[in-house]
């Protein structure tokens, strides 16, 4: 069967529920680094039944709206990054150090204190979970080593790229058993590559590379501007990109709604798929299909239809969750008239 041209996906995350978690705690923070158990309302016995219960309304959401590959919504999650930085090996959970965070505001952060080493599996679970609540395509994020780096204090390593290197081999090893759970798209979050470029330039593909050696299956890196709720401000174009058609990932997940980006920067990146980022997170108004449709054009202009895959700017947990809902389904919408035009 020939692939579905302009497939419609996700970045990662979905609203969680206002009866999971505090979500007035989740927006009065910076995204949590360390672990932040006060932001869920359940007791503890019943959060992993209460956390399947909020992922199945996700899943369901994103299959109504029509999305062909669909995550988990990170719904167990706190924040993106945190539940696997904060599970590995070398970690000093009890005594976290501190990092600037991309807002310029001091975050607590996991502090390395030995070898960063992955010793048990972190997000299989979810992933066995997912693949058996859908029979549509399915994702998983996680965060990459660059980015754990940068939200890390690094109190070991002689140089924060030892720190990368490290990081990266145990993301390696989570990503092989994530495919090996039924994974179609793995996807590394590296938003501080766009945040911190002059260092990304030093290592960021290196270690990229290296979290993925081995992987045959598709591998995706996201990279955007930050949460709309979060970062207010948008420059006109990624500081790091081009870079990245060095790097193994067969797609480049970037925003293109809120920023308005010129859209030829595309074609620093001949090798790569797109995931083209259209709907613009930091405004609770609906786009239209014909809109979204408008958007998934211009970078069908730059590199053909064949090489795009179309989604949100970004993560969607800070959003509520009928205006989540009503961008995803125009997303989905607006693919299927560009569709209809090829």
């Amino acid at each position: 069967m020939a692939e579905k041209l302009l497939p419609t996906t996700v970045v990662g995350s979905y609203v969680q529920p206002e009866w999971l978690v505090d979500r007035d705690n989740l927006k009065g923070r910076l995204p949590p680094r360390v672990r932040a158990l006060e932001m869920w309302r359940i007791d503890p016995e019943f959060l992993e039944q209460a956390q399947n219960d909020a992922t199945l309304l996700a899943i369901r959401d994103m299959e109504r709206a029509g999305v062909d590959i669909i995550s988990d919504g990170e719904v167990r999650r706190e924040s993106y990054s945190n539940r696997v930085a904060t599970a590995l090996g070398g970690i000093d959970i009890d005594n976290p150090g501190t990092a600037i965070d991309r807002t310029g505001h001091p975050n607590p952060v996991p502090r390395i204190a030995g070898p960063i080493r992955r010793e048990r599996p972190i997000e299989v679970d979810d992933v066995k979970f997912l693949r058996a609540s859908t029979d549509r395509r399915i994702k998983i994020t996680l965060p990459g080593p660059f980015t754990m780096t940068q939200q890390a204090q690094n109190d070991y390593y002689d140089s924060d790229e030892a720190a990368a290197m490290d990081y990266a081999a145990a993301v390696n090893e989570e990503v092989k058993d994530l495919f090996a759970a039924g994974a179609d798209v793995v996807q590394l979050d590296e938003p501080y590559m766009q945040a911190r470029p002059e260092i990304a330039r030093q290592y960021a593909v290196k270690a990229i590379n290296r979290a993925l050696d081995g992987i045959e299956g598709d591998t995706a890196v996201h990279l955007c501007f930050g949460y709309a709720h979060v970062v207010h401000e948008r420059p006109e174009g990624y500081s790091f990109l081009p870079e990245l058609n060095d790097c193994v990932a067969k797609q480049i997940s970037i925003e293109t709604a809120q920023s308005g980006l010129d859209v030829t920067v595309l074609e620093t990146l001949p090798g790569k798929k797109i995931i083209l980022g259209v709907l613009d997170l930091s405004t609770n108004d609906i786009e239209t299909p014909e809109t979204v449709a408008e958007r998934i054009r211009r970078g069908v202009d730059v590199v053909g239809p064949e090489r795009i895959i179309v989604a949100p700017d970004c993560g969607m947990k800070y959003m509520a969750r009928e205006v989540a809902y009503g961008k995803l389904k125009a997303m989905c919408d607006g693919a299927e008239i560009v569709r209809g035009e090829l």
